[in-house]
């Protein structure tokens, strides 16, 4: 009983060895074995003994990686995927030595030919060969894709650049926007006069100017921009067509026209290339006219607001001081007199006078009474010059009386005189103000005019600017290379994702 069983083991564990388990398989067999505390002998054994027991050792076989030797037929249902049996195949299967059969019987090693290194080696020669076959035809698979996306699109781009495109020339300018010298300009106004940080804001409105669709239009309009770039000559990419619409000729106009402004030195370069260099060079004088229009519109309109308030400040004060004035001579008019306080004071003279020579004759005539027997003729001569005195100074102050009184009195009419003049000299001097404003306005303006000087006047160029062949052809190397890189790591990320 005890050799038929071993007999039968010895022919269970024939039939399980040319099953083609894997190595990992095994391993994972004699753990199992090992956990339900089975005597197994070998891996082999362990995978028989757990057959016996009912415990199938691979129910989780789909999720390992399994490794069927090259020309085993064995069922493939075990194994995932046909990529995991040919990784699988790679790996030298775990030997285990024979069991020893009983005596009297031949061992079922002693079947086959060939020795276990034997066998093993040529396992491993074929592993090899397999190894070096996936790596040529992964190689060759890389190369395929390197050539199709990097190589043949850089080859493209280089036949274009060296043999297709029409070359350009470029027009190298620089300007500057700058201020007048402000000699009076004091603080930290007087210390960034002289800048470049003074006139940075014009600068930069110059620079977006000459980038503007406006300026495109008008340099079409004087130089023929766009009639320049749809000539039959020029390549098709550079190209434009004659139906083309505003912005594909602006698109072609910035791809062409390159301004930059260096805060600092403050100075504006401007690039402009065209197909002819003397055309270039065209562009260049137009577009820095333009820029110098604009520059001269922009101060001119400061300017004039600055003097138009000034001036019309001026107006106001000549109005005003005409109408005190003639607001002065309709008062003198009024009173028919020029001078109502000089007549006022020719009537309180004339009293003065009249009373002091009353007083004399009365004095007289009184010396005349005194005497014993008075010359009566000189008596009454005195009287009478005393009565004529006091009728004249009567009068004279019933006249005083008129003219201190009333609303048409010489005084209220010399008080409204007076303030006449003063009202008028006020005037004077506001409008003496108001020409000191309006000069110094003037020449304040005349200190903020910002005007254009060109540094580097545009001279046609001997020798095609674009394209730089080499610098190009490097370039479109370098970008097809970094996209296919890009696609590659995203697809790879991604195939790992859906993987796990």
């Amino acid at each position: 009983m005890s050799s038929a069983t071993e007999h039968a083991a010895a022919t269970d564990i024939e039939a399980i060895k040319r099953e083609g388990l894997t190595g990992r398989q095994l391993r994972l067999a004699r753990r199992v074995a090992q956990t339900n505390d089975l005597p197994a002998t070998s891996d082999f054994d362990a995978v028989r003994l757990l057959r016996l027991r009912g415990i199938d050792p691979f129910k989780r076989a789909n999720m390992l990686e399994l490794v069927v030797p090259q020309g085993s037929k064995t069922d493939v249902a075990t194994t995932p995927s046909a990529d995991r049996s040919q990784v699988a195949a790679r790996q030298p299967l775990p030997q285990t030595s024979p069991v020893p059969a009983p005596a009297g019987r031949p061992s079922p090693a002693s079947a086959d030919p060939m020795s276990p290194a034997e066998r093993r080696n040529r396992e491993i020669r074929s592993i090899q060969l397999d190894i070096a076959r996936r790596r040529r035809r992964k190689m060759a698979l890389l190369g395929a894709r390197l050539g199709a996306f990097v190589l043949v699109p850089s080859i493209i781009a280089g036949y274009y650049y060296y043999a297709v495109a029409t070359p350009m020339y470029s027009s190298q300018s620089e300007f500057l926007v700058l201020k007048a010298d402000s000699t009076g300009a004091s603080g930290f106004g007087g210390l960034l006069s002289g800048t470049q940080f003074a006139t940075s804001q014009d600068s930069i409105a110059v620079q977006a100017y000459l980038q503007s669709k406006e300026a495109m239009r008008r340099l079409d309009d004087e130089a023929g921009f766009r009639a320049h770039f749809t000539q039959d000559w020029i390549d098709p990419i550079q190209r434009l067509d004659p139906d083309a619409s505003n912005d594909d000729a602006y698109s072609i106009y910035k791809r062409n026209v390159k301004i930059g402004y260096d805060p600092t030195e403050g100075v504006v370069r401007m690039e402009v290339s065209a197909a002819e260099p003397a055309v270039a060079a065209q562009f260049s004088q137009f577009l820095i006219s333009y820029a110098q229009e604009k520059v001269n519109h922009l101060s001119e309109q400061k300017r004039a607001d600055q003097v138009g308030d000034a001036e019309g400040a001026l107006r106001l004060a000549e109005q005003q001081r005409r109408e005190a004035q003639s607001q002065l001579v309709k008062l003198q008019q009024q009173g028919a007199v020029l001078d109502p306080e000089g007549v006022i004071a020719s009537l309180r003279s004339q009293i003065n006078t009249f009373e002091l020579q009353l007083q004399q004759k009365r004095l007289e005539l009184a010396a005349l009474q005194d005497n014993a027997r008075p010359n009566q003729a000189k008596v009454e001569g005195t009287a009478a010059d005393v009565k004529r005195l006091e009728f004249l100074i009567r009068e004279l102050n019933e006249r005083m009386t008129d003219a201190s009184q009333g609303e048409n009195s010489l005084a209220s009419l010399s008080v409204q005189i007076q303030m006449a003049q003063a009202d008028l000299a006020t005037r004077d001097m506001m409008l003496q103000s108001a020409l000191q404003q309006v000069e110094q306005t003037r020449m304040e303006a005349n200190r903020q005019v910002r005007y254009l000087t060109t540094a580097v006047e545009p001279v046609p160029a001997d020798t095609p600017s674009y394209p730089r062949r080499f610098e190009n052809t490097i370039l479109a190397f370098l970008i097809f290379s970094g996209i296919y890189l890009l696609c590659a790591l995203t697809a790879s990320i991604l195939r790992e994702q859906v993987s796990s």
